[in-house]
């Protein structure tokens, strides 16, 4: 076998997979997170910034991490991740203190970073252009996996009765670590290595981050992006307040937050016909707007069954940004600089996931748990007002035809995948 085929065609398969677990850990931390802060005597405010220190290591480490990435490999971040975040995971379950749940919850959130950083940076340097919306389609199917197992597994494990709640959250969370080791059976062989007596290209001139970020599409993809993260990331964090507040269940808040999971889902196996059908811009537009609107209704206190139906509709639309953004900026970035340009996507996620749940916790304090909701309505209304005034950029143009089928000689045939 050539070397350079070395991965297979199930390179990508393998890295779902390993999303998967990476981000069903995570998934199934973050709300055992804010279960074990109010079991420790945190308030929505303490929530809010526990949540957000989960997103402040990664704020520095992006940008450097995506420079390395573009003139080196991609797959050694991989592992790094999956010891950060099973190391997050398992040191939160045995903290004892606010402030050192949120340190271990920055460290959970690094390990998400160099993991996302270094898949995504695979997904674009192995596929061909007419690929990358169905790639990152499928490899945000990952995630959404992860989303939906981690939640209902985590409203299995803990429980409020008779004062276990402290106790339950503890072992969800070294549970959730152990999910993220399960990862590692996927990391093997998925990024592509050149052949043997080649050299790797000499390092071209580092794009500045003021010329990546003032190219038409690489703003509104990091807008757009930043809004959805923060939706889903909020969503995932204070959907158990909420719930307390409403006498819901821990168990039903686990598959209240699955079922949006299993929307987004949905969502991402239909990607291509409905890019067909509407084209990036409005597909965008549509569904960032329609968000919107969910996600303030979820303020209003509506029956369980309702708030079921909403949380369906809304992670449905909440699938279509994340990997439609990943496509409009590597497409607008520099071709020397895409993994820079995604990192600097994962900045803008971070600061929206620093900032977001701040001030939620702020707007909660002030105005009630159900503020926050009202609080992301109007950043995706803002974002779909982006998408109105051409948010789909340089990859609405350059992906006008995401289901054409690659030219033979864009890149070797074993990057091609049946996944």
């Amino acid at each position: 076998m050539d070397p350079t085929e070395e991965p297979g065609r199930n390179w990508l398969l393998r890295l779902v997979i390993a999303f998967a677990f990476a981000q069903g850990a995570v998934s199934m931390a973050r709300p055992a997170v804010s279960y074990r802060a109010l079991s420790l005597g945190a308030d929505e405010r303490a929530i809010g910034v526990i949540t957000g220190v989960y997103a402040l290591l990664p704020l520095f480490a992006a940008v450097p991490l995506g420079r390395r990435t573009d003139h080196g490999r991609c797959a050694p971040l991989l592992p790094l991740g999956v010891v950060l975040i099973a190391g997050g995971c398992a040191l939160s379950g045995t903290a004892g203190s606010l402030p050192a749940m949120a340190a271990w919850s920055g460290v959970m959130g690094l390990g998400h970073l160099c993991f996302v950083i270094g898949a995504q940076s695979i997904v674009a340097r192995q596929s061909a252009p007419a690929e990358q919306d169905r790639n990152f389609g499928h490899f945000t199917i990952g995630a959404s996996l992860g989303q939906l197992g981690g939640p209902i597994a985590a409203g299995y494990v803990i429980s409020e009765h008779d004062g276990a709640m402290a106790r339950t959250s503890a072992l969800a969370l070294v549970v959730a670590a152990g999910v993220a080791a399960a990862s590692f059976v996927s990391l093997r062989r998925i990024e592509h290595r050149a052949a043997p007596g080649t050299r790797a290209p000499a390092p071209s001139a580092k794009a500045p981050v003021g010329r990546i970020l003032r190219t038409r599409g690489v703003p509104a993809g990091i807008f757009i992006s930043l809004a959805v993260l923060s939706a889903t990331d909020i969503l995932t964090a204070y959907l158990p307040v909420v719930g307390e507040h409403r006498s819901i269940a821990p168990a039903t808040i686990g598959l209240l937050l699955s079922l949006r999971a299993a929307a987004t889902i949905a969502c991402r196996l239909v990607m291509t016909p409905m890019l067909r059908l509407l084209g990036r811009t409005a597909l965008l537009t549509a569904t960032c707007l329609l968000a919107g609107v969910l996600c303030a209704g979820i303020a209003a206190p509506v029956p369980v069954p309702a708030l079921a139906a909403m949380l369906a509709v809304l992670g449905f639309c909440l699938g279509v940004g994340q990997p439609l953004s990943m496509t409009t900026v590597v497409r607008a970035a520099p071709p020397e600089a895409r993994s820079t340009a995604l990192a600097l996507r994962l900045t803008g996620n971070r600061l929206g996931q620093v900032a977001a749940p701040a001030s939620a916790g702020l707007v909660a304090g002030v105005a009630g748990t159900a503020a926050p909701f009202v609080m992301l309505g109007a950043l995706l209304l803002a974002a779909a007002g982006l998408g109105i005034r051409g948010g789909g950029g340089a990859a609405s143009t350059a992906g006008s035809s995401p289901v054409l089928p690659a030219p033979r000689t864009a890149r070797p045939p074993a990057n091609r995948n049946h996944t």
